[in-house]
């Protein structure tokens, strides 16, 4: 029941962030205004706001269902693998990502959540390869079966397609997974660790205090009378 729990839990914050997603979708399509100027431009002021706001912002729904469940499955998997440093390792994904395609990327407008799914796939992965450990490891196995098909999105020269943010993204998740990798600890370690205190208890523990107890008959009883 505590592992369904806790499922549910780290499901929760994922599938709020992609109704925000799908939410300013429909505004796009409901109002026939295109958002895309949020996206990240690279290397000009204006297009900076786009670091916080690019992966909000997609051009289609079939980009947006495109990337709408693989962020569902990796942000799930952060936040019960790695809910420790989840918070913190998602910011860092995704601010460095926005802010390494604003710095390097082509000059057009890169937008989608794409950049960050890549950075959330590479943590998982590498994380696992830092932390040396084989519920780690199983899991970067894992990642890499579902998602070995998206090392061709960080190849140059596809057209519709921020294979800087990609690329880049990658690069933001391994970074961010090894600066976390001592701080990481997985959803079952957590449940595992038993405080070694508790395993040790001092004599007085056990002992009973007789002012409490209550008897048949009187303590001095059968006290011995000389």
């Amino acid at each position: 029941m505590a592992k369904k729990n806790s499922w549910l839990s780290s499901l929760k914050i994922p599938i709020q962030m992609v109704f925000v997603l799908w939410a300013i979708h429909i505004f796009q399509i409901a109002t026939q205004i295109s958002l895309a100027w949020l996206g990240v431009y690279p290397r000009d002021w204006d297009g900076a706001i786009g670091i916080f706001t690019a992966p909000l912002i997609h051009g289609d729904l079939a980009h947006l269902m495109s990337n709408s469940v693989p962020f569902l499955v990796t942000a799930t998997m952060l936040f019960f693998f790695y809910r420790k440093i989840a918070w913190q390792s998602f910011a860092v994904i995704y601010i460095l990502t926005g802010a390494l395609v604003w710095l390097f990327g082509r000059q057009v407008f890169h937008i989608g959540a794409s950049g960050v799914v890549y950075g959330l796939v590479a943590f998982i992965f590498w994380s696992g390869i830092f932390r040396r450990d084989l519920k780690s490891i199983i899991l970067a196995l894992i990642v890499t079966i579902l998602y070995s098909g998206m090392v061709a999105g960080v190849l140059p020269n596809q057209e519709g397609i921020s294979w800087e943010s990609h690329l880049l993204g990658a690069f933001a998740g391994i970074f961010t997974a090894y600066v976390f990798r001592k701080g990481v600890k997985s959803a079952d370690d957590e449940d595992d660790h038993i405080d070694n205190r508790k395993l040790f208890y001092n004599k007085d523990d056990f002992k009973v205090d007789d002012s409490e107890k209550d008897y048949f008959l009187d303590r001095d009883t059968f006290d011995k009378r000389y």
